[in-house]
Formats: structure tokens, sequence, C-alpha cells
């Protein structure tokens, strides 16, 4: 055993890339795209719990991507009410 194989472990790495922010609509973190509970979790899921969240993760990111209207919602909202 080199000195070297004490610090590889077989473990799944944390997909989180220190962007912490919470979606407030989808409630999933937009740097790594764990739930909250995902992440307090981590240190203690077993690999296979690690391995199925990892790969569901590329399945969120539409969630965040979606839409609120920007600037085309708040024109129409503002020319409807001024309309009355």
């Amino acid at each position: 055993m080199k000195d070297d194989d004490i610090w590889n472990r077989a473990e799944i790495e944390s997909p989180c890339v220190r962007v912490c922010v919470v979606h407030p609509e989808a409630r999933i973190c937009t740097g790594c795209m764990r739930t909250m509970e995902e992440i307090a979790q981590w240190s203690r899921m077993p690999p296979e719990k690690r391995r199925a969240v990892m790969d569901e993760l590329p399945s969120r990111e539409p969630l965040l991507r979606r839409r609120r209207g920007g600037r085309a919602a708040r024109l129409e909202k503002s020319r409807r009410g001024s309309a009355g």
C-alpha cells in the first residue's frame, strides 16, 4: 500500500460547485441541482443512493430554465393595469 492510497476513496464525489442558491419555485440548489434534503444527507448516503441522485440531476436542469415571463410579462401586466 502506498501512502497515496490512504487518501483515495471509491466514493462518489459531491456535485457541489459552491454556488448555493435555492430556486424559489423548484426548491433545488441552482448550483448542484440537489434538494436541500439531499444536500443535508449527502455525507450519510450510501454510494448507491448518491449514484441515484447523481443520475437524476441532469433531468432537473429544465426546472430552472423555465421562464416566468421576464420583460414581456412585466410590460403586459403594466398595459393591463393602465387600461382601466
